[in-house]
């Protein structure tokens, strides 16, 4: 996992050649005018939230009165379809601002309740697909937002559901036509972070960064969802390498928002990257205090590691092994996650091998291929790791991690020509992708120069 988004998770797999249109995305805009076809991102495209309907989410202080306010109205009325959805949307909020993930099974029962009071209700079938693709389940996400859009045509909110469902089932054709009816729709900050998640996946990082600053300035500064755009649009900068302008857009997120924990790991990312060790430690550390995300965890352990401190990374590690173990517990499948974790840190090839086939019969995206051909490269299997890292690469998505895999995994199966061609596509990108492999990338290149 990495902290753009997110987590989220998982996306990416193609079979498709569309390329996403370069141009900013006005009002008025397409998302594949003209062109051949992620919010993610880097970690996946923006999750529709209790906000998608242009509202801003109560603050942190306020969300649990609000909470408290609902369940009274539910236990006057126990028949009250709106105060279950809104109940629901509220604990969903709740897991999304602390990353504990024990709300989904609160925010499940509330809307479960709706839905059987009222099975037609269309938020309430749109808060369940979004506790759906908040758990990894995209299958049941794109039932449930496809039975959201037959009721309600016109619901932006019920296309983002499908879009992001289609996104992670590497139905990427469909999810492109989603993203765009939405737009058509209503041009917002959720229908624009999408088009950007879209456009990232096909390696326009122009048009995605145009699309993701077109869904900034749709949102209210200071509110969680729009500093939460604002980080991936910083995200979008580091992934090109331009630590500056991400450092800035950090910054700002950070005095918009004070302590919000992605712009902080955002910022941590950035100063690892300059050689500011401790700072980056101090700022996962302040990050992962307010929200342990297993991405925060992972990238402190691997700072802590790319310095040389192993036994500081290792107790990182061991935790992130624990958090995994909690979100499995609340319903969240987790076998992607796990499977590239196992495959980067872990001492059981055959375990990331069998986590990450599973997660890629579910999901059959490129984040899933690049994760089976990991795991396949560390468990020896280099013929068959190359067939999927290719797969990776298919829509040409510019992510450091999948060109250092691929060029890896090309050197192992003894493709010197191909490995170079990768390993440098990575290090042109960003020559700061990761702490510890862009470093190891390097490495390999240098060891390749010399054979």
């Amino acid at each position: 996992m990495t902290t753009s988004a997110r987590r989220s998770q998982t996306t990416i797999l193609a079979s498709i050649a569309l390329a996403i249109l370069l141009a900013a995305c006005a009002p008025d805009a397409s998302v594949d005018e003209s062109i051949p076809a992620s919010a993610v991102s880097t970690d996946g495209p923006i999750r529709p939230s209790a906000s998608e309907a242009g509202e801003t989410p109560p603050p942190a202080d306020e969300l649990g009165q609000l909470i408290a306010s609902l369940e009274a109205r539910i236990t006057a009325d126990g028949d009250d379809v709106a105060a279950l959805t809104e109940l629901g949307d509220a604990y969903l909020q709740r897991a999304r601002e602390t990353g504990d993930p024990t709300h989904y099974g609160k925010a499940q029962s509330a809307f479960d309740a709706a839905i059987a009071l009222e099975p037609e209700n269309v938020d309430a079938l749109i808060g369940a697909g979004v506790l759906a693709l908040a758990r990894h389940d995209f299958s049941t996400g794109l039932s449930l937002g496809e039975r959201a859009r037959d009721l309600n045509p016109t619901s932006p909110a019920a296309l983002g559901v499908i879009a992001d469902a289609q996104t992670e089932l590497g139905r990427y054709d469909e999810a492109l036509a989603s993203v765009q009816a939405m737009l058509d729709l209503r041009p917002d900050l959720s229908s624009y972070a999408r088009v950007s998640y879209q456009r990232e996946l096909h390696g326009q990082l122009d048009g995605a960064i145009d699309a993701m600053e077109s869904s900034f300035n749709a949102g209210v500064v200071g509110s969680e969802n729009a500093e939460y755009v604002r980080v991936l649009l910083g995200n979008l900068h580091f992934s090109r390498g331009e630590l500056d302008t991400a450092e800035q857009i950090y910054i700002e997120s950070l005095e918009a928002k004070p302590d919000f924990v992605y712009a902080l790991a955002g910022l941590a990312r950035v100063r690892a990257s300059q050689g500011r060790t401790d700072e980056a430690v101090a700022l996962y550390e302040a990050a992962i205090a307010r929200n342990p995300l297993p991405e925060f965890v992972i990238g402190l352990g691997e700072t802590l590691e790319g310095a040389g401190r192993a036994d500081a990374a290792q107790r990182q590690y061991e935790l992130v092994g624990a958090i995994q173990q909690l979100f499995s517990a609340n319903g969240v499948d987790i076998d992607l996650d796990l499977a590239l974790f196992e495959a980067n840190h872990g001492d059981d090839p055959a375990l990331a091998v069998e986590l990450a086939r599973a997660a890629y019969e579910r999901t059959p995206n490129i984040r899933a291929a690049d994760a089976l051909a990991w795991a396949l490269h560390r468990a020896g299997e280099f013929e068959e790791a190359a067939g999927y890292a290719a797969e990776a690469l298919r829509l040409g998505t510019q992510d450091g991690s999948f060109y250092y895999h691929a060029g890896a995994i090309a050197a192992a199966a003894g493709d010197d020509e191909l490995a170079r061609q990768r390993l440098e596509a990575a290090i042109a990108l960003n020559p700061h992708f990761s702490p510890l492999y862009a470093p190891a990338a390097m490495a390999l290149l240098e060891e390749l120069a010399g054979r």
